[in-house]
């Protein structure tokens, strides 16, 4: 039997810290379920930014963002949102805003550090959340985070199982690749900016070419790809807050990355997956 493990990445296999600040109060959320908090409202949407962390840095701090990020031709991806909205419409807002400043991520990219650059891996991951009735950038959004204690560990003995790995998350690409590369997964088997109902299809078109297809995720944008999947994984490693229906949805509850290894071994039987 063949298999393939699709992990989600910020909750799942790093252990993440997240800041949002709103631009009009400026209060300061650390440590935030961004998703979550993109959810709460059927108007938010939150995106990713191509931005680097050091450049932002050192641009002007009261420049509008949204002429830094035209000026720099930076562009976005769409991590979750709760309503279909054309890629243009999200551009016009991003690109017209006339109310965050640079500052207002240069805030949260520097919340983040302080709390994980004694890590020996940091991947950090800078966006917005967009406000479609505004409209405009509501909040400034930074994540980073480092593998969880045993995650390099439970992909080598997947590995070792010839069981095919798989990373589906709202993350940009470049971010992603340097977990991949650190865990061992190959590059092109990493999907970035992957929407909840983009992580579904990933799953859904796996299922064509392997006999059983498990998902690992720990949030709520993880649960359309949890119904499509054959078998479904909540961890609950970095958080035990979970909803009801994402719980519901899930076949096995963990407390651990590694714990999704004797799982997979009892999907498989006697261990080994044939290729």
């Amino acid at each position: 039997m063949s298999i393939a493990v699709v992990f989600d990445s910020a909750g799942t296999l790093l252990r993440s810290y997240r800041t949002a600040r709103d631009v009009v109060t400026g209060e300061l959320l650390s440590d935030v379920e961004t998703t979550v908090l993109t959810c709460l409202d059927s108007s938010r949407v939150l995106i990713a930014l191509n931005a680097h962390s050091r450049d932002v840095i050192a641009a002007p701090p009261d420049q509008l963002l949204s002429t830094y990020l035209c000026d720099r031709e930076i562009g976005f991806g769409v991590s979750c949102l709760r309503q279909v909205v054309p890629q243009e419409h999200l551009a016009r807002i991003l690109y017209q805003d006339e109310t965050a400043r640079v500052e207002d991520l240069q805030t949260c990219i520097r919340d983040v550090w302080r709390t994980l650059k004694e890590e020996s891996l940091v991947v950090m991951d800078s966006g917005a959340i967009l406000n479609l009735s505004r409209p405009g950038i509501e909040f400034t959004v930074t994540a980073g985070g480092r593998p969880f204690e045993g995650a390099k560990e439970a992909m080598a003995d997947l590995h070792a199982m010839g069981v095919a790995t798989y990373i589906a998350s709202g993350d940009r690409a470049a971010k992603l690749e340097k977990i991949a590369d650190h865990l061992g997964i190959p590059r092109d088997q990493v999907h970035g900016i992957a929407t909840p109902s983009i992580k579904a299809q990933i799953v859904d078109d796996l299922k064509h070419c392997y006999d059983t297809v498990v998902m690992v995720g720990d949030g709520i944008n993880d649960l359309q790809a949890f119904t499509k999947a054959d078998v479904a994984i909540l961890s609950e490693q970095q958080s035990r807050q979970k909803p009801k229906k994402l719980c519901d949805a899930a076949d096995y509850i963990i407390g651990n990355v590694s714990d999704v290894v004797p799982i997979v071994r009892d999907l498989c039987g006697d261990g080994i997956v044939s290729i």
